[in-house]
């Protein structure tokens, strides 16, 4: 059995998108390990992109096939069928690339410090700038480094700095060991919104040690994501603020009992109620209904949205 699993969860419409991805995992110098590709339901099934490959390229990959189910749904999936022998899972989507070294760092970092959580950093340009790279989370305080080369290195508390800054790093950057992948999945209700973030959060919770290369591991890709055409001014705006609201709510239950994390959850629920509001005062400034029946499923479970809502009402009145 391979010492690494890789999981792909596959929804595409553009050809030759997943075979950069395959390519990328072909010029690994970290070799022993598997491919596990869930085809979640995708335009462009999965097997078109393995044509070109070789007998032997294709002996180390296996394909699923379901309903669709998101990307935190195909990513659990693959995380079921991961075989008996696996140490470690790595993830990686499909519209993205590894750099030559990212499985054979993440080997050695996590077999030499005796961690099961890991990240590096991620290269994809200004656009992509809200996933942190490690050398910037590291300049908080109390940073401990392991090694130079890989450049590793293990941050107190990690997940309070993360939440701090809302400074959150990427799920084809990761790999978890067997205590990890065999309890953690995602909430694949989230889609569209923060579901990797409650992953992140609830595998830096469990794990015995989070450690983090600034070395990049991975190259943001050309694929069409869940997020493509998703603005304040899109439908699918409100059910993503909503989910972002959700995830948070259940963060705040994990980290209750630590006070100046809850602040900060608390902050950016308030920010997602407030967006939430102000798209929907924008669709009836275009006379365009409001999405009432969401709007009211929020309320139900979070009244404050109304005090918020409210607020915003005042605003627009005010003289």
């Amino acid at each position: 059995m391979a010492s690494i699993t890789i999981v792909i969860p596959f929804y595409q419409k553009q050809t030759g998108v997943l075979q950069r991805a395959l390519r990328s995992i072909s010029q690994q110098t970290f070799q022993d390990f598997d491919v596990l590709i869930v085809d979640d339901a995708s335009p462009l099934p999965a097997d078109n992109e393995l044509q070109s490959l070789s007998s032997e390229q294709r002996a180390r990959i296996k394909v699923i096939r379901q309903v669709n189910g998101g990307p935190g749904g195909a990513r659990n999936t693959g995380l079921d069928n991961v075989p008996a022998g696996t140490r470690f899972v790595a993830f990686l989507d499909s519209d993205d690339e590894w750099a030559p070294d990212h499985l054979g760092n993440a080997f050695e970092a996590l077999t030499r410090h005796d961690a099961d959580c890991y990240w590096d950093s991620i290269e994809g340009g200004d656009e992509f700038s809200y996933h942190f790279g490690i050398a910037e989370l590291g300049k908080s305080p109390g940073n401990v480094r392991l090694s130079e080369k890989p450049s590793v290195i293990e941050i107190p508390d990690i997940a309070s700095v993360m939440l701090q800054d809302w400074s959150f790093l990427h799920m084809s950057c990761m790999v978890i060991g067997r205590p990890l992948f065999e309890k953690i999945r995602f909430e694949p209700t989230l889609r569209l919104a923060a579901e990797d973030i409650l992953f992140f959060c609830d595998c830096i919770l469990a794990a015995k040690r989070v450690i983090l290369c600034e070395n990049t591991g991975a190259l943001r890709g050309e694929g069409v994501n869940i997020f493509h055409s998703i603005d304040n001014d899109s439908p699918q705006f409100l059910r993503q603020q909503f989910n972002t609201w959700t995830a948070l709510n259940t963060l705040e239950q994990r980290f209750s009992r630590r006070p100046q994390d809850v602040a900060a959850i608390r902050q950016y629920k308030n920010r997602a109620r407030r967006q939430a509001l102000w798209s929907q005062a924008r669709q009836v400034k275009q006379r365009q209904m409001p999405q009432f029946g969401l709007l009211a499923k929020w309320a139900l479970r979070d009244p404050a949205i109304l005090q918020s809502a409210m607020r915003l009402a005042v605003g627009k009145l005010a003289p």
